[in-house]
């Protein structure tokens, strides 16, 4: 009885274990393994003629290819530096070895691996590809390292949290692609950005502090341009503030995540004047009606001050300064110094 119990026990959990969602998609997919003995810039030559002559066959979805495929634990290694170490030439002497597992275009969509953010890699994201930086003072190791340089000439960062350094450099990055894109309204926007960041550091969202002293956890979100930023600010409540906070896509607090919600959980969330305001007031309206405290900032049901909506991508930006100053007054409150979070330094050294 016992043995027969004991293998029931373990069908069971074969079956089980057989359902168990991977990342990745198993069904019509199939996997082969290729080898070839040639120098690095032969081979890659290789495997990307093999890659589009697969593509071509009939019925061929996607094609892509990878060192380690999904449950290989064996994996290649390669040498990695210290910031303010790096060597004169790439290849050169390593201070330590890492593992990696190198992904051809294609292998996500291949496997059905869903993006959360960012996009795919694509045939220009080569090792000989320009370094770009973006740099809150040069020169530094940093800079040196690169052939493209975008400094944000905001000053010595003196907070250890690097709030000005965040801001300076989303600023930074929305001024590249304005202009590789030629964008005269994202060009306007930035032109507006200076005053609008001033205005902001004015904005009360202290409603949002009396919420916080009493909260077992806080949820911060939005969509779109806003997502990077309510992460943010979902960090900076957890280091400063010391609280557990999480930041997630809209879309996403609409399902799983929101079981988690309570009355003791408030939610801040950003609403842009684009595609993704529909989400946000929908959801904003959803919480209400559970009696969970939703602070929204944006739009005409906004409860928190705001300067009125301006273009999406700056409008992200904006939302930051008087979220920053919110938690900056409540850590002086609370007796934190904002400036200097336990556990956090300048310089991340894991191993």
């Amino acid at each position: 009885m016992v043995l027969l119990t004991g293998a029931g026990l373990l069908v069971k959990s074969l079956i089980a274990l057989n359902n168990v969602a991977l990342g990745f998609q198993r069904e019509n997919a199939l996997v082969a393994k290729a080898t070839v003995i040639r120098p690095k810039v032969e081979a890659d030559a290789v495997f990307r003629n093999i890659m589009t002559r697969i593509a071509d066959l009939p019925g061929v979805v996607a094609v892509g290819a990878t060192s380690t495929p999904p449950g290989d634990l064996s994996m290649a290694g390669s040498g990695a530096h210290y910031v303010d170490r790096i060597p004169e030439e790439r290849g050169g002497p390593s201070d330590m070895h890492t593992l990696h597992t190198m992904v051809a275009p294609g292998t996500f969509a291949a496997l059905g691996i869903p993006l959360q953010s960012g996009r795919e890699f694509d045939a220009a994201d080569t090792a000989d590809r320009p370094l770009v930086a973006i740099v809150n003072a040069a020169p530094s190791p940093v800079s040196d390292a690169a052939e493209f340089v975008v400094p944000i000439e905001a000053g010595p960062e003196h907070s250890v949290a690097a709030t000005k350094t965040v801001v300076g450099s989303m600023a930074a990055g929305a001024e590249l692609i304005a202009e590789l894109a030629e964008d005269t309204a994202l060009r306007s926007a930035l032109d507006r950005l200076p005053e609008r960041v001033h205005r902001a550091l004015t904005l009360d969202w202290s409603k949002v502090s009396d919420d916080l002293a009493g909260a077992s956890a806080v949820f911060v979100a939005s969509r779109g341009f806003g997502l990077s930023s309510a992460r943010e600010i979902a960090l900076k409540l957890a280091e400063i503030l010391r609280l557990p906070a999480l930041g997630f896509s809209a879309a996403e607090l609409q399902h799983g995540p929101r079981a988690a919600l309570s009355s003791k959980t408030p939610v801040i969330m950003m609403r842009l004047m684009d595609e993704t305001a529909a989400t946000i007031d929908s959801l904003a309206s959803e919480l209400r009606e559970r009696r969970i405290a939703v602070h929204l900032c944006g739009g005409p049901r906004s409860t928190l001050p705001w300067l009125g909506d301006d273009d999406p991508a700056i409008d992200a930006i904006t939302m930051l300064v008087p979220a920053y100053r919110m938690i900056e007054r409540t850590a002086r409150e609370w007796g934190f110094d904002p400036d200097r979070p336990p556990q956090l330094t300048k310089v991340t050294e894991t191993f």
